[in-house]
This record gives C-alpha cells, sequence and structure tokens, in this order.
C-alpha cells in the first residue's frame, strides 16, 4: 500500500494480512491521501530493477536490494545497488512502460516475477545519481544528447553551463 505522493519509500506499508491491509488502507483513506494497493510480489525478495529509459532505449540498469529485513528496496531506506544486464523482455516491458506514460525520459521500476517482469512504478523525474554510479553510464549527458536530436539548434554544452 503506498502513498501517491510518496518518494523514496517513505509511505509504503506491507499488509502482511488481509486484516492489516484493511487498517492500513481505512488509516490513510481517513487521513484523506491517495493511494496505490499493489500486489506483493513475495518472489522478488526485497529486490527490483531500475531501467533508465531515454527514448526508446534503455540507457542503464541496476538492481536494487532492500536492507536487511525490509522488503522495500530504495537506496535512500539503506538498500544496496549493482549494474545488472538486463533481459530483452525487460528492456521491452521498460520501455513500452515509458511510452505508456507519453514520457521521453523515465525510471522504470520492475519485479521479476513467476510470470514475468512487472512494472512497480514508472518515475517522470527519475533521480540518476544511484544508477550512475554503479553503472559508470553518464546519464545527464545522454538526457541532452536525446533533447538535441529533438530540437533544430544543438544545445552548446560547456563545462560550467548548458545553453541554447
Amino acid at each position: 500500500i503506498k502513498l501517491l505522493e510518496g518518494t523514496q519509500g517513505i509511505g509504503v506499508v506491507l499488509g502482511e494480512t488481509e486484516k492489516s491491509a484493511r487498517s492500513v488502507i481505512e488509516a490513510f483513506r481517513g487521513a484523506n491521501v491517495n493511494i496505490l494497493v499493489q500486489e506483493f510480489i513475495k518472489e522478488a525478495n526485497a529486490t527490483d530493477i531500475r531501467c533508465f529509459v531515454i527514448g526508446n532505449k534503455v540507457v542503464a540498469s541496476m538492481q536494487r536490494k532492500g536492507a536487511e529485513g525490509d522488503f522495500r528496496s530504495n537506496l535512500h531506506r539503506g538498500g544496496t545497488a549493482e549494474a545488472i544486464k538486463i533481459t530483452p523482455e525487460e528492456r521491452s516491458t521498460a520501455v513500452r512502460a515509458a511510452r505508456v506514460m507519453g514520457l521521453n525520459v523515465a525510471g522504470v521500476d520492475m519485479l521479476r516475477s513467476n510470470h514475468g517482469p512487472v512494472i512497480m512504478e514508472v518515475n517522470s523525474s527519475p533521480g540518476f545519481e544511484g544508477v550512475e554510479r554503479v553503472t559508470g553510464v553518464d546519464v545527464a549527458d545522454q538526457i541532452i544528447t536525446f533533447v538535441e536530436k529533438q530540437i533544430e539548434r544543438p544545445i552548446v554544452k560547456t563545462k560550467d553551463k548548458v545553453g541554447v
């Protein structure tokens, strides 16, 4: 059960039983906040994949593993990350998810389930510090390159600033 306005794993609660899930949902509704209820994918084992999509391409991907005893895999919650090679199915799923949301730049979070990749969320404003650190991919530069190709006049990159 997730707060829609949450970030970095804040406002995400695991309803371990139907009774506890109902209680959490009632509490969130009572606080008049928007929530999302998602299936818990136990076999993911507190591990997810963040794919950074630019245009029609996954430019970087990492696997995040939750801290000991936590079902959330967020780095801000003490999780760890490493570069990962994703499958062709995971790659196409990430790109399709970004397309469906109408995004040219997106962080797509997915889980590996017994029935294939499952999208957890599509971030329209994803942080890329973690994925750059673990993959060595300069995501910021790839975003600028993508934008340059979309406009008539190229963006001039200098050490200190970007201009048109």
